[in-house]
């Protein structure tokens, strides 16, 4: 006997089966709109024209709002002759079925359950259009398949994003929320900062890195942007708890492994690299392992990684493990993977898909980028400036703070040759300050003067 036969879809033909929808609860919720007035503005915020599956179902719903914008009434009477001037009477079955509708509920006082059912089967249309396109695009294999899987993330992440939007507040309940805040931090006696960088003097000045920031660090080549970026890294995952990704498109996972057990176990780095540990250097790193082994920090090496990929792999961490910080080292080296008209398009392209990369997740973003080398030319001061950012001038506008790196590197003699400052030379929401720290190179960290 013959086994069963797969049978063959052919192209442009799609599946014969109804799309999610429930007729009888976009009745419930129109007969209510139609009953209530203030039932029709609870709805409105709950449902869009495009959730209702019937055409003429969202022609009413149109009708009902656009009634009750104006301030007039909604009830069948007022909705009738709102559809006859816009000539749409006929198209939804006549004033008959308005009618019908109103006599379908015997209250309003359901109208918003109704409606919580017509917008849960608009998403799951949603989906399954999202599912079509994918398959469209899989069978179609018009691009590298990368960047497929990539757009088709992307389509499946916005459908859960659209649920989840946030809709416009009153003043009255933010300033409400911000009260009960400023009083729960008055009665702690202290202010907790968002996600603690490492530095007090740092956080006293910007509270930490907030969900929604773009936050740059900047510095010249070999001043130590990527150390000061695992200090950010080690402070949230292995202090502080935070499940933090580090995109590293310089270093290798094991060099930054290295650097960790360095700063974490005080080790001297170039110990490490060279294996050449003795007892009490084994005991420092075997006391800290237990630790660093259960911090929520992830480590992605992918060569060539592009902007596109890490947003996709930065949606999929967020899901799967509450990423509550993100850490590009570093930006120069970031590539959009299409052709581009210049080079400082593209950076402007990066500074602002990181931007709304944070305000998406929820998550601050920092970026590590180069300066250039002008400040280098001539005998006056050397210490970095906003305008020395590479390539694009987007990133000064777009990032909400910026860290300037500046370490005097040329004195190789001298009591203050670790000396370095932390130059807060933007802060969006905030002061900007010089903070001195202390660079401890043969520990891969810096830290704070105060511990020196």
């Amino acid at each position: 006997m013959a086994g069963p036969q797969l049978e063959l879809v052919p192209e442009g033909t799609g599946d014969s089966r109804v799309p999610p929808n429930d007729a009888a609860a976009e009745q419930s919720t129109l007969g209510g709109m139609l009953l209530s007035k203030d039932a029709a503005g609870e709805v409105a915020q709950l449902v869009k024209p495009t959730d209702f599956y019937l055409p003429k179902h969202e022609i009413i719903f149109r009708a009902i709002t656009a009634l009750f914008a104006k301030g007039e009434p909604t009830d069948v009477i007022m909705v009738t002759e709102q559809l006859s001037r816009e000539g749409n009477l006929q198209k939804i079955g006549g004033a008959s079925y308005l009618h019908t509708l109103e006599s379908s509920v015997p209250t309003a006082a359901n109208a918003t359950y109704y409606a919580s059912i017509v917008a849960s089967k608009a998403l799951l249309r949603r989906l399954v259009d999202v599912g079509t396109r994918i398959t469209q695009m899989g069978f179609a294999a018009e691009g590298e398949p990368h960047d497929l899987v990539n757009s088709a993330q992307t389509e499946v992440f916005n459908i859960g994003r659209a649920a989840e939007a946030n809709d416009a507040q009153f003043v009255r309940d933010t300033i409400d929320a911000t009260i009960q805040e400023l009083e729960l931090i008055q009665a702690r006696g202290h202010h907790e900062p968002e996600i603690p960088t490492g530095f007090r003097e740092v956080d006293d000045v910007t509270n930490g890195l907030h969900p929604g920031q773009l936050v740059l660090i900047a510095a010249r080549p070999g001043l130590g942007k990527s150390t000061l970026a695992l200090d950010f890294a080690r402070s949230a995952a292995i202090k502080n708890n935070v499940p933090t990704v580090f995109f590293s498109l310089e270093m290798n996972a094991m060099e930054i492994s290295q650097r960790l057990i360095s700063a974490e176990a005080n080790v001297f780095l170039s110990d490490i690299r060279k294996a050449d540990l003795k007892s009490d250097q084994w005991r420092r790193i075997t006391a800290t392992q237990g630790r660093v082994l259960d911090a929520p920090l992830l480590i992605d090496d992918s060569p060539n990684l592009t902007l596109t990929e890490i947003r996709a792999k930065c949606r999929r961490l967020k899901q799967q493990h509450g990423l509550k910080l993100v850490i590009i080292d570093y930006l120069q080296l970031l590539t959009s993977g299409g052709k581009v008209e210049s080079r400082q398009q593209e950076v402007s392209e990066f500074s602002r898909s990181l931007k709304l990369l944070a305000k998406e997740l929820h998550v601050p973003v920092v970026a590590l980028s180069q300066l250039n080398r002008n400040s280098e030319q001539g005998q006056g001061d050397k210490r970095p400036q906003l305008s020395q950012l590479r390539e694009s001038g987007s990133l000064e506008q777009d990032a909400d703070i910026v860290f300037l790196l500046h370490r005097e590197r040329y004195q190789e003699q001298g009591e203050n040759r670790n000396d370095a400052e932390l130059i807060i030379a933007k802060h969006r929401n905030g002061p900007t300050k010089d903070i001195k720290v202390n660079f401890e190179g043969q520990f891969s960290r810096f830290t704070e003067m105060a511990q020196i």
